[in-house]
């Protein structure tokens, strides 16, 4: 007897619990199975890119061997910088932006500067006020360009690695100042003079006399810029050109407190 008298009690208690709990799955609601969201890849890109550090990474071109140009442009976003983006994506042309802080504080909810980040653009400090940096204090400095990277990166999750002083005003102080916020400084090697001479073909031009690892200045502030884009992407093209960011040009990030004028 004492033989069978504990597999007995085990079943008995087996039976118990399998009661239990199929007594318990009658009486709870039934639970809905989960179901994954359907996602927009549009939608999912650019929260993607307001999302990651540098994102999207480079398109990895060699520039060592590609006749290279980077295009940039100072001083927004303003009100031509969305036609210029329509522009740049029809073409499917990537370029460097360098904005201003109360440029980027004026943009409706972000929207160009998110944009600009969306589209696959780099996009750089040029300060907070455009002043001559190389005139100022040393905490003055820090502010003009602090202030805006953080903004940028509040709007966009990308923290730029790049800067262009305004004027091309520099000086050692400058210098440490960008290295300490992490920014390399660049300039250019090709002055479209487009502020000056707003002249679509004069512009077009400038620009179309560039060189193998030019980098070009130019800005999204002035209509006849924009007007002057489809003439020098055209001109560029047919001399072999590929339109590169000017992290793309040196095939990497440039390095915190560098200078650059062209590769």
């Amino acid at each position: 007897m004492r033989v069978w008298a504990l597999p007995l009690a085990l079943l008995a208690l087996a039976l118990c619990v399998t009661y239990s709990v199929a007594r318990h799955q009658q009486t709870t609601t039934p639970v809905a199975p989960i179901r994954p969201a359907l996602v927009n890849p549009e939608a999912l890109a650019k929260r993607l890119a307001s999302m990651q550090a540098g994102w999207p990474r480079s398109r990895n071109f060699d520039c060592a061997k590609l006749k290279c140009v980077a295009l940039t442009f100072d001083d927004g976003p303003g009100e031509y910088t969305a036609p210029l983006l329509d522009l740049l994506h029809k073409r499917d042309v990537r370029a460097t932006f360098f904005v201003i802080g109360q440029m980027v504080a004026a943009d409706k909810d972000g929207r160009l500067t998110r944009r600009i980040v969306a589209e696959g653009h780099e996009i750089g400090n040029h300060s907070w006020s455009h002043p001559a940096l190389a005139t100022l204090s040393r905490e003055e400095i820090e502010r003009q360009l602090k202030r805006t990277d953080d903004l940028v990166e509040k709007l966009t999750g990308v923290r730029m690695r790049v800067m262009r002083p305004p004027y091309g005003s520099t000086d050692d102080r400058v210098v440490t100042e960008l290295h300490r916020e992490g920014l390399a400084q660049i300039l250019w090697n090709v002055d479209t003079l487009d502020w000056l001479n707003r002249v679509p073909a004069l512009v077009a031009k400038r620009a179309g006399a560039a060189k193998p690892g030019s980098i070009v200045l130019l800005h999204d502030i002035h209509r006849s810029t924009v007007e002057a884009v489809p003439a020098m992407l055209d001109t560029l093209e047919k001399k072999g050109y590929t339109f590169v960011t000017v992290s793309e040009l040196y095939g990497r990030t440039p390095a915190p407190g560098r200078t650059y004028t062209e590769r």
